[in-house]
């Protein structure tokens, strides 16, 4: 587990208390903050577990987005619309795969100007055994039961579905 400085006080506690002082929406500010450090904690135990494997949590997501995928190959602009970031940052997350030899970049058939990103044998090895490892970390939620982790998977479903993030069925 990766070093994090134990702070001798809840920051977004805090930050909350000053927060009503001044302004309204106190609990919203506080309950997004949560999710944003929290997020912050997750990535950074993440990235400490795939240290080993060579990946970040962003390159590893791109490598499970094309294990999943079909073909084990994806357009670039696809990777980075599911995977929510700008175009330079695919780039940038397939060149360094790509260098690992985990993915290999393709001229797109289907357009012209576009490439496609295609898992290797190699990486669909990494991709596994760095799932293993994540997984032994219980994703870093072991501070919550089942019940609770399926809690928090619907009330941020909801947060989601209320940002537009995909049409709820």
């Amino acid at each position: 587990m990766p070093r994090v400085l134990r702070l001798a006080f809840d920051p977004v506690a805090r930050a909350e208390e000053l927060w009503r002082e001044r302004w309204d929406a106190g609990d919203s500010m506080a309950a997004a903050t949560s999710i944003m450090r929290v997020q912050q904690l997750l990535i950074a135990r993440y990235d400490e577990a795939l240290k080993r494997h060579e990946l970040t949590f962003a390159r590893y997501e791109a490598l499970v987005l094309l294990t999943f995928s079909r073909t084990g190959r994806l357009p670039l602009s696809k990777i980075g619309e599911r995977l929510m970031v700008h175009p330079t940052s695919v780039t940038n997350i397939v060149q360094r795969l790509e260098q690992a030899g985990l993915v290999e970049r393709t001229p797109n058939p289907d357009d012209g100007r576009g490439t496609l990103a295609g898992i290797t044998a190699r990486g669909r090895r990494v991709v596994e055994a760095a799932t293993a490892d994540l997984v032994d970390l219980d994703f870093g939620l072991e501070a919550l039961d089942g019940a609770e982790r399926v809690q928090l998977f619907e009330l941020l479903r909801k947060v989601r579905v209320g940002a537009g993030d995909f049409a709820d069925a």
